[in-house]
C-alpha cells in the first residue's frame, strides 16, 4: 500500500510539471551534433573544389589534424603551387605558413586561403557548440531547426540557422548570416558515409552564396579517424613540419 501511494504521488507530480520542464535543449542537441560529426581529436583528408560559373574548377587536397575544442592545423598536399603550406588555428587566432616566406603570417576568419566561397573559418572549423549557443529550437517534418547566436564578435557568422536530422542528429543545411541579418552563404551536408569506428557522418559539404552568384565550393571528406597529438603540433614552430605527422 505504501509503495502504491509513493508511485501515485510521483505520477501526480510528473503530470503537474510544466511543459517547459520537458523543453528541448538546443545546446545539448548542438553538442551531440558535434560529437556525431567528428572525434574530439582526429586526422582527416579532404578535397576542396572551387567551381566558377563557366564550370572551371580549382582543386586543393588538405591533410588536417585537430585536438580538443580549439586547436587545428591543415597542410596543403596539392596543387603543386600550394604544397607544404600550412594553416594553424588556436581559438580565434589563425596563421598561414608559406615555405619560401619562412615565417607564419596572421590571417582572419573571413579571409580565404583557397579563394572561392569557403573562408578560413569554414576550412578550420571548430565545434559548433564552442562558437555558438542555441537561442531557439523548433521541430518540423523530421528535423530540428536551431537558431544559433555567436558567443563572441570574433566568430565569422553572427547567426546560424541549422537544420538537424532528428533521427541521426546530423546537420543537413546551415544558413550563415552577418550581424546585419544578411544571408552570407548556405552550407549543405550530404552523402552520409561510414568512416569506421562508429563514425557515420556526411562526406560532402557544398556551399553557395547570394553574394557570389553562379559560384560554388565543395568539400569532400575522404578520411576522418580518431588520433591523439601532442600540444607541440599546434604551435607556430611546428607549422613547417606538419607533413611528418602523416
Amino acid at each position: 500500500m505504501k509503495n502504491t501511494i509513493i508511485v501515485l504521488t510521483l505520477l501526480t507530480l510528473f503530470l503537474l510539471m510544466p511543459a517547459a520542464a520537458f523543453a528541448l535543449d538546443g545546446n545539448e542537441i548542438l553538442r551531440q551534433v558535434d560529437k556525431n560529426m567528428q572525434p574530439q581529436s582526429y586526422e582527416m583528408y579532404r578535397k576542396l573544389i572551387n567551381i566558377e560559373p563557366d564550370g572551371k574548377k580549382k582543386e586543393f587536397v588538405l591533410y588536417t589534424v585537430k585536438k580538443g575544442q580549439d586547436k587545428m592545423v591543415a597542410l596543403f598536399l596539392s596543387p603543386a603551387s600550394e604544397k607544404d603550406r600550412s594553416t594553424l588555428r588556436l581559438g580565434d587566432n589563425m596563421w598561414l605558413y608559406i615555405p619560401n616566406v619562412g615565417k607564419p603570417i596572421r590571417i582572419t576568419s573571413l579571409q580565404s586561403v583557397v579563394g572561392g566561397i569557403f573562408n578560413n573559418s569554414d576550412i578550420l572549423r571548430l565545434d559548433y557548440h564552442v562558437e555558438y549557443e542555441a537561442e531557439e529550437i523548433t521541430e518540423q517534418d523530421g528535423i530540428y531547426l536551431l537558431d544559433l547566436k555567436a558567443r563572441s564578435a570574433s566568430v565569422a557568422y553572427a547567426r546560424l540557422k541549422m537544420q538537424v536530422d532528428k533521427k541521426i542528429l546530423l546537420p543537413t543545411t546551415i544558413e550563415c548570416y552577418a550581424i546585419s541579418g544578411m544571408l552570407i552563404k548556405t552550407l549543405h551536408y550530404t552523402k552520409i558515409k561510414n568512416f569506421g569506428d562508429g563514425l557515420v557522418r556526411p562526406s560532402m559539404l557544398e556551399t553557395d552564396s547570394p553574394i557570389y552568384q553562379g559560384y560554388r565550393s565543395v568539400m569532400l571528406f575522404g578520411k576522418v579517424r580518431a588520433k591523439e597529438f601532442a600540444d607541440e603540433v599546434f604551435t607556430l614552430n611546428y607549422m613547417s613540419k606538419v607533413d611528418e605527422l602523416r
